[in-house]
């Protein structure tokens, strides 16, 4: 903990050594609402009207500007029950790098209109939010039948415009494969979130997961934190699938060979567990010209996505110039045949 005004430093209480292993909860236990009451909280959340973003303020909070979309105007939806964060990753990065991050990445996008990288540069704040995620594990073995396909070659004489040749013709031989895989699924992450876009969220990873720490409130100082909006059972069948996937790989990679069928695939789930995380973000929502543009960045790595935006008359001076350049291309050619 730092303070803005003097600079003193104070250690976050607490977290005693050997306290960053992070315990994970169990999911058949929250499905029948079994997680015990020391798990759970009542947060105040206020809602955006316009994207949906649930965002946590304090008490003394009840208006605000949305910092996902810049819409001015949120409405309190009272108290919510929720799961507690387990863990959170803190903020590596400071605002002004994230700002000059965001102003680099601008840069670097020829067709933005360049009243939006002006307005961008003029060193509005931005929002350090943590988003909220899942991360599940799970022991899974898989009984599967497929086959394995062989590539092989043979020669043929073929006539061609009365001509006669050999060509080698590639075939395939399959062989029936039948076997066992077993993997165990380690922090598998789910956004818990709908606010962002999911490809902007995507493209920001992969997070530094091994440094999570244990959740304390000291770490929300001076940031918003984001409530989750997508449910732990929604966001289990969305980890199932990205399980699926990696197991579907691995079959494939024990079936062997040049190519390879899968006929079937049978999977036993078990010791599934959960945790709800907290993941740092910087954030920027413009509004140009009646339109919201959002920039988010990793606050850890500084990796850098957002919406682009596009310039008309850029392009349309990128089209001309293009055209004019074939035509001298063109002219040039022509004159020389």
């Amino acid at each position: 903990m730092i303070c803005d005004y003097c600079g003193n430093e104070r250690p976050i209480e607490g977290l005693a050594e050997g306290a960053r292993a992070l315990r994970e909860l169990d999911f058949r236990a929250a499905l029948t609402a079994r997680i015990p009451e020391a798990e759970m909280e009542d947060r105040r959340i206020l809602s955006c009207p316009n994207c949906g973003a649930q965002i946590e303020f304090d008490g003394a909070q009840h208006a605000a500007e949305c910092p996902f979309c810049a819409t001015p105007v949120v409405t309190d939806t009272g108290v919510h029950r929720r799961i507690k964060p387990r863990g959170v990753l803190p903020f590596a990065l400071a605002e002004r790098d994230a700002h000059k991050a965001m102003n680099d990445w601008l840069g670097r996008l020829w067709f933005a209109p360049n009243g939006l990288q002006q307005y961008a540069r003029k060193g509005r704040k931005m929002q350090g939010i943590y988003v909220p995620y899942w991360t599940f594990d799970a022991d899974t073995r898989t009984g599967y039948s497929g086959a394995r396909g062989t590539i092989y070659y043979v020669t043929r004489t073929v006539t061609h415009d009365g001509k006669t040749q050999t060509v080698q013709e590639q075939r395939i031989r399959w062989t029936p494969k039948s076997g066992h895989v077993a993997r165990f699924f380690d922090d598998v992450l789910v956004l818990a979130s709908r606010s962002l876009p999911k490809r902007f969220t995507d493209a920001l990873e992969p997070w530094d997961l091994a440094a999570l720490e244990p959740y304390a409130p000291e770490y929300l100082a001076g940031f918003r934190a984001e409530g989750y909006t997508v449910e732990l059972t929604d966001a289990y069948t969305e980890a199932r699938d990205k399980m699926q996937s990696v197991i579907e790989r691995d079959v494939r990679f024990d079936i062997g060979g040049d190519r390879q069928r899968i006929h079937s695939m049978d999977t036993d789930v078990s010791a599934v567990t959960f945790k709800h995380i907290l993941l740092p973000i910087w954030l920027a929502a413009y509004r140009y010209r009646g339109e919201s543009y959002r920039f988010v960045v990793n606050a850890r790595t500084g990796k850098v996505q957002g919406e682009r935006p596009w310039s008309a008359w850029k392009i349309a001076i990128a089209v001309i110039l293009g055209t004019i350049l074939a035509g001298a291309a063109g002219y040039f050619i022509a004159r020389n045949q």
